[in-house]
């Protein structure tokens, strides 16, 4: 299983066919091995041969990504707020949920500005740098004084943490019962969001992060992200 996983983890974003002999070499598998699994996933459609013998991802593939996009109510909550955000503050936005010890980007609108910063939908980053990481850790509960600032402030900055050249902010989204959801992130290049741009436009993303809050846990009133009050 591990290796027809490899198989499908090897397309990069933008390739649409490999052959057989470059899916050997990215796999570190003999090309018989990389056949078997090959023609196992074009059995259950997530692998498909062309006429010219290259390999691509199969309608399979796709639908498994739509129904783990599906279980976040992407289409329906998360993209229209990315999107008003978007506007709102002329950057591109993005939505991260935790998987283990990573964050995975599950919505991302791009901004209108010809350079920004590109992240790939579903990649694994890490948790423990950049703003959306470091906030998930945060109302995770993670100990440390870094994180009770961020609990404070309700939102966390950073600046070239995990990419050189990149600025974020990002604060939490919370489920029923107050259980984090995830957290959502404006980015840029940080030529364009110094800090003191940063801090200004923290306040129209609390805004979006508590809206998203109220539709994923069915709830209005008060404040999503109350910062003297929240528990880990």
């Amino acid at each position: 299983m591990s290796r027809a996983l490899q198989l499908l983890e090897a397309y990069a974003l933008g390739e649409s066919n490999l052959s057989l002999a470059e899916l050997s070499r990215r796999c570190n598998l003999h090309k018989t091995t990389v056949l078997r699994l090959a023609r196992t996933l074009a059995h259950h459609g997530y692998m498909v041969q062309r006429e010219d013998g290259d390999w691509r991802l199969g309608p399979a593939a796709g639908w498994l990504g739509a129904r783990y996009k599906a279980g976040f109510d992407v289409q329906n909550v998360l993209e229209p707020a990315l999107r008003a955000l978007t506007l709102a503050c002329g950057e591109s936005t993005a939505f991260y949920v935790r998987e283990g010890n990573a964050r995975i980007c599950i919505m991302r609108v791009e901004g209108p500005h010809a350079l920004r910063h590109h992240v790939r939908m579903g990649e694994e980053l890490p948790l423990d740098k950049g703003s959306p990481g470091r906030v998930i850790l945060a109302f995770s509960g993670e100990p440390g004084q870094p994180y009770e600032q961020i609990r404070e402030r309700g939102f966390h900055h950073s600046i070239g943490e995990r990419e050189q050249g990149v600025a974020t902010v990002s604060a939490p989204v919370f489920g029923m019962h107050w259980r984090l959801f995830g957290s959502v992130c404006i980015s840029g290049p940080a030529s364009r969001l110094p800090e003191p741009k940063l801090e200004a436009m923290a306040q129209m993303l609390l805004k979006t992060a508590n809206q998203l809050s109220y539709a994923l846990a069915g709830t209005t009133g008060t404040s999503a992200v109350r910062t003297s009050h929240w528990h880990p």
